[in-house]
């Protein structure tokens, strides 16, 4: 079976360019976790994209199985969209590559309407340290394998404020998503504040 990062990078490419800046990330005890930077001065402002790359490498596999299947789960990368400029976004890598490197340290199966916390925040000064999980397809089309493999499904992130991230552990992702879209949230302001949610 033809390796799948090759084709998980091209598929990025594709769909976002070139990246014009690439770091990677080694964990002790799992594979490398690259993530890339990509630029989109397009109509909706100076947006960047940061999009991991070894994620996909493995499937995903739930915790409470005996034994983790090479071959067929759930394969995801993950998508974080920022306006640029307005923060130290680039120190985001980390964390990035942290989260991508869940399912292989922590046993995690990454899904739309989940949250993913780093510990701290997302960049020096962010109001954001976790993430809710968003449905992907819209900005990166799934990458189908070759059977029986799963597709590789590129995963948006938007961050939550602690608020925020309190806030959808009681009502759901659903519920919060349908505040930000009432309240007219620029998901991607890297300095945006907590959406009301009284």
């Amino acid at each position: 079976m033809a390796d799948v990062l090759p084709l998980v990078e091209a598929r990025l490419t594709t769909a976002l360019g070139e990246p014009d800046a690439r770091a990677a990330v080694t964990f002790v005890g799992t594979d490398r976790v690259e993530v890339l930077r990509f630029h989109d001065r397009g109509p909706e402002g100076d947006i960047v994209r940061y999009a991991t790359l070894g994620m996909s490498a493995h499937p995903m596999t739930d915790p409470a199985a005996l034994l983790a299947d090479p071959v067929e789960g759930p394969r995801a990368e993950l998508v974080l969209s920022v306006r640029a400029g307005r923060a130290d976004t680039d120190k985001v890598l980390r964390p990035l590559a942290v989260l991508a490197a869940s399912p292989q340290v922590e046993g995690v199966i990454v899904a739309p309407g989940g949250s993913l916390d780093v510990g701290g925040p997302l960049w020096p000064g962010a109001p954001f340290s976790s993430v809710l999980v968003a449905e992907p397809g819209g900005l990166v089309e799934d990458l189908v394998l070759d059977a029986p493999r799963d597709p590789v499904r590129f995963l948006p992130l938007l961050p939550m404020t602690a608020n925020e991230a309190a806030w959808k552990r009681v009502h759901g992702a659903q519920a919060l998503q349908e505040r930000w879209l009432a309240s007219g949230t620029d998901l991607r302001d890297p300095a945006r504040g907590t959406v009301p949610l009284g």
